[in-house]
């Protein structure tokens, strides 16, 4: 009984010795901080895909941009110097109109309504990343965008000239609209950036000044909910393809759970981010009429813009959205 017993631990042993042997160690970037909800899920899916591929995959995160920066992860999937990362899909709206289909102003200003819109624009965003040698595996929302200011903004005319951070051609079409001058800055990089007066204003969520602290230079935040902009996860299309069916089965149901969990996040926390913003000085409050006003033309006419870019696809996506 003894030696029986002794065998099974010794065959377990040495099991566990070849998949470790063999498993495959992958190294995922991600431009957000540590502590930020799309970080922390990032380490939710990477310990998933470890469980569900029986530690086949061995994903290590690596948050804040401190692989690659925001702006490099997407050509390191592409490239195969990363197989796997997260970035800020309309990042690559210049490259890829289409990719910027999250970013299209108060056309689905609630989680349920942007669940829609990626129900809509899905497979078109697919064969798009496909052409780029991309392949997602989950998205999750941010809550809504606002904006930031270091003093009371009523219209237009109290953001003339003010330096504006930007962080893809939607949040730059906003700032020049508005009279003021776009800065691309990368989140991890906001934080220095105010403190040094590069940058004075930019719009996000909650998340985002609770993350970089901006109650340390700023004062206001104004609830617009202009677009839930989304993160998405990516692999590079060849590593993807190199995969037996068992373990993209696995990564895939990693995938779904995360998405799905991350988008719930994404959700319990909109409001509390607001609070913890007011708990350190800031004001928040609503967008004042005639600033929203301005903010609305400005979106109708981006919206337009965006569809003469992307053409008979981007149409696609609003009709098949507005018509669930």
């Amino acid at each position: 009984m003894h030696k029986q017993l002794l065998s099974v631990a010794l065959a377990a042993t040495m099991t566990l010795a070849v998949t470790s042997a063999h498993a495959e160690k992958w190294d995922m970037p991600m431009a957000y901080a540590a502590t930020n909800f799309h970080s922390e899920m990032g380490v939710f899916f990477a310990d998933k895909v470890r469980d569900y591929t029986g530690g086949k995959i061995d994903i290590t995160v690596h948050p804040g941009g401190s692989l690659f920066k925001g702006g490099e992860i997407k050509r390191a999937v592409q490239t195969g110097q990363a197989p796997i990362g997260e970035r800020f899909m309309s990042a690559h709206a210049n490259e890829a109109p289409l990719l910027g289909w999250d970013n299209l102003p108060f056309l689905a200003t609630t989680y349920e309504d942007n669940s829609k819109l990626w129900a809509a624009a899905r497979d078109k965003v697919n064969a798009q990343l496909d052409s780029l040698n991309l392949v997602a595996l989950y998205t999750c929302p941010w809550p809504g965008q606002g904006f930031y200011f270091k003093k009371e903004v009523a219209s237009s005319a109290d953001t003339q000239g003010v330096k504006f951070r930007s962080y893809n051609a939607a949040t730059a079409t906003f700032a020049r609209e508005l009279g003021m001058t776009p800065v691309q800055i990368e989140a991890a990089e906001l934080s220095q950036a105010l403190a040094t007066g590069v940058a004075e204003s930019f719009i996000s969520s909650g998340s985002t000044g609770y993350d970089r602290k901006v109650w340390e230079h700023l004062t206001h935040y104004y609830k617009v909910n202009a677009w839930l902009p989304r993160n998405y996860v990516i692999i590079n299309k060849g590593v993807w393809n190199g995969l037996d069916g068992d373990t993209r089965a696995a990564l895939q149901k990693a995938a779904d759970e995360t998405g799905a969990a991350c988008a719930a996040k994404s959700a319990e926390l909109a409001s509390w981010y607001f609070e913890q913003l007011e708990a350190n000085g800031m004001k928040v409050e609503d967008a004042g009429p005639t600033f929203l006003k301005e903010l609305q033309a400005i979106g109708a006419k981006m919206q337009a813009d965006w569809l003469a870019s992307v053409g008979a696809d981007g149409q696609a996506i609003i009709d098949a959205y507005k018509a669930m």
